[in-house]
């Protein structure tokens, strides 16, 4: 049994021989540290990306069965996307840019997280129909047939191979905005509504050209991004109704190419959301942040029953700390892994305060634990 088949297993409540032991990739900044440290070749934080050959060289070194983020994506996005301009620049380094997206941000030198917003393109239908409408619209440019057509078959894959089907409203919410966004619903509902489902229907079109050409995947994917710590950035009955049957339109089309699993990428605190995503054929949550609202499998299987699946909830913070810590985070995951239907990993990138050590002990202590 190789971990394309123990993981799909796993996820359907079927039997299997071991537990994979997965992760979500790291920060540019942590590979840089380690490749600083001597544990792997300087230089690699240029060259990495998910799922590629030097994710799975840093895999290796650890002890990683694979990066569970490996999918193949359409152009989702802007098409074309704004070109990016430094609008200012000051005598500290700081730039105000806008970016890809249309947004201006503050971008600070040596700083990596996300940048702050203090403008956007996107505030009403004026801007709406001239600057991203026809960005939006679907063609075959936005498919990579190359790539798509070099994806490795069935039965000569190790690991799942996804299948991006975009985003509803995360997409939206970096266009206009949190603030933004939220007052155009309740401002011009009609204009909310036209450009979810101007979004949501090229995604559907670009996903259903992808699996028209025969290409088998193993499981849908979706990423939004729309929670914090406290709960959603939308409102919930608002997203049921206007983004949950664009959801359920494109799980049917999963179903009709045989692809049962589907996850959805979203950070926070999900739980307020979690229905909208069952009720639409969205059955498994990734990455399951812990956070300081402590996200788990457990209460939603209470609730939810076997319908919900998930891969993630592992308390990274422990790669910080000690072997300690990580064994009794090992521990705490001990029942969640057996009611089912549940992959541990790291409930997001591997941040640059763990420790090279850390994260190879924890590899293999799942090993031992799980193996």
């Amino acid at each position: 049994m190789n971990n394309r088949n123990r993981s799909l297993a796993i996820l359907r409540y079927q039997n299997y021989d071991r537990m994979p032991v997965v992760h979500f990739g790291y920060w540019g900044d942590t590979i840089a540290k380690w490749g600083n440290e001597g544990h792997i070749e300087k230089g690699l934080d240029k060259e990495w990306g998910d799922g590629n050959e030097v994710d799975t060289y840093i895999s290796d070194k650890l002890g990683f069965d694979f990066n569970w983020y490996n999918t193949f994506s359409p152009h989702l996005g802007l098409l074309p996307s704004f070109e990016r301009e430094v609008l200012e620049e000051k005598p500290d380094g700081t730039r105000i840019v806008l970016n890809w997206d249309g947004v201006i941000v503050v971008e600070k030198e040596g700083v990596s997280s996300i940048s702050s917003e203090i403008d956007h393109t996107l505030k009403d239908r004026a801007s709406w129909e001239e600057k991203y409408l026809p960005k939006l619209r679907f063609s075959k440019d936005r498919i990579n047939f190359d790539r798509l057509n070099s994806l490795p078959q069935v039965e000569e894959r190790d690991r799942p191979l996804g299948l991006h089907a975009g985003s509803y409203y995360g997409h939206f919410r970096n266009y206009a905005g949190v603030v933004g966004s939220s007052y155009m619903a309740a401002d011009d509902e009609e204009l909310y509504v036209e450009i979810i489902d101007t979004i949501a229907d090229m995604q559907y079109m670009a996903t259903r050209s992808v699996l028209e050409t025969g290409v088998k995947f193993d499981f849908g994917h979706f990423w939004e991004d729309i929670c914090f710590k406290n709960g959603p950035l939308v409102n919930p009955d608002l997203f049921r109704e206007v983004v949950g049957p664009h959801y359920k339109k494109m799980t049917d089309l999963f179903l009709e190419y045989d692809i049962d699993i589907v996850s959805l990428d979203c950070d926070g605190m999900i739980d307020a959301l979690i229905p909208t995503w069952i009720e639409n054929g969205v059955n498994t949550m990734f990455p399951m942040e812990v956070g300081t609202w402590r996200a788990s499998i457990k209460p939603w299987r209470e609730k939810y029953g076997k319908t919900i699946r998930g891969v993630g909830g592992m308390d990274k913070v422990v790669f910080s700390r000690d072997y300690k810590s990580v064994d009794e985070e090992v521990e705490r995951l001990k029942p969640l892994v057996e009611i089912g239907g549940y992959i541990p990993c790291p409930d997001h990138r591997i941040a640059p305060d763990a420790k090279w050590e850390n994260v190879q002990y924890y590899c293999s202590k799942m090993r031992k634990v799980f193996g």
